[in-house]
């Protein structure tokens, strides 16, 4: 038998693999709409979906709709402002980079959380995972290519979500005891729908379509009915959110952060596998050492976590 605290910590980490996993096929769905259709329109219809989704789950397990009630609007909020940053940032930048770079850049995120838990919960970071982040963020500096020229645009634009996304997990880490993971899914899933809609309805129309950078265009492109052979990517990434959410949340809620963040880089194989086999896209050189530092230091934090955790059992 593993013992209670040792449980929860493996269940905390098998819900961050899994809750990766699906969150990959998020990303390929998004990847895919991204030339055809409007920014907002794919988040509002995404969002539709998944709170269809996660009234079915409750329903299903019998855990009650009550646990969506909440006195903490104020940290739901900031919450809530947090992961549509990261959202929006990140999807602009993944329509205009290949779908291993952007993800690779957005895995600098699990090494900020590894810095700002110090900073924001208090927990305890060594010399070596302070090392680990410096080579996650060298690796970063790679794949933003600043001798190239100019660093691209919608690499910074992933870098903004990598950090949002990072703070949006210190919220969740910061309201694990009161909040449900289906709680803080459903407000965040409440808050895009708000937004996305007032979008549509201000710009929805293509009024400031046009242009020709690929995050733009994603942007401000008109609204159109999607046939019916888009649906399937419209349904995978509701459905995706909606389950790949909640395991995260469920993984951040029980497990410190630190020890929780290193494990998404389950993505990272998917992504170069959804890429060259959807998009045809491989990376080059460049990027690929870039990817090899950014996992190596995430790979290195969770072997470093599990070695200190067999000391303290010796």
């Amino acid at each position: 038998m593993i013992p209670g605290p040792q449980r929860t910590v493996l269940i905390g980490i098998l819900c961050a693999v899994a809750g990766s996993a699906v969150f990959s096929i998020n990303d390929l769905a998004i990847k895919a709409l991204s030339s055809d259709y409007a920014l907002h329109q794919v988040i509002l219809t995404r969002s539709l979906i998944s709170l269809c989704c996660l009234a079915l789950i409750i329903w299903l397990t019998g855990t009650g709709f009550a646990q969506l009630r909440t006195r903490r609007r104020g940290p739901h909020l900031l919450r809530v402002g947090f992961v549509l940053v990261s959202n929006v940032t990140y999807f602009l930048g993944l329509a205009a980079l290949p779908l291993a770079d952007a993800v690779a850049i957005a895995f600098v995120s699990p090494l900020l959380v590894t810095g700002l838990s110090v900073i924001f919960l208090g927990e305890k970071v060594g010399p070596r995972r302070w090392a680990a982040v410096a080579v996650g963020l060298l690796g970063v500096i790679i794949m933003l290519r600043p001798g190239a020229g100019a660093i691209q645009p919608a690499a910074i634009l992933v870098l903004i979500s990598a950090l949002t996304y990072a703070a949006a997990n210190m919220m969740t880490r910061h309201m694990r005891v009161t909040e449900s993971a289906f709680a803080m899914n459903f407000y965040v899933q409440l808050g895009f729908i708000v937004v996305s809609t007032a979008m549509g309805l201000t710009v929805g129309n293509g009024s400031l379509a046009g242009a020709a950078d690929p995050s733009l265009a994603f942007l401000f492109r008109a609204w159109i009915w999607p046939p019916v052979a888009d649906w399937p990517a419209f349904l995978a990434t509701g459905m995706s959110v909606a389950v790949g959410g909640l395991l995260i949340s469920q993984a951040y809620r029980t497990v410190e952060a630190a020890v929780v963040a290193p494990f998404e880089y389950t993505a990272m194989p998917l992504a170069i596998f959804w890429g060259v086999v959807v998009f045809g896209t491989w990376p080059d050189l460049t990027a690929a050492f870039g990817i090899a530092l950014i996992c190596g230091a995430g790979l290195y934090t969770a072997w470093r976590e599990t070695a200190k955790k067999k000391e303290r059992l010796a």
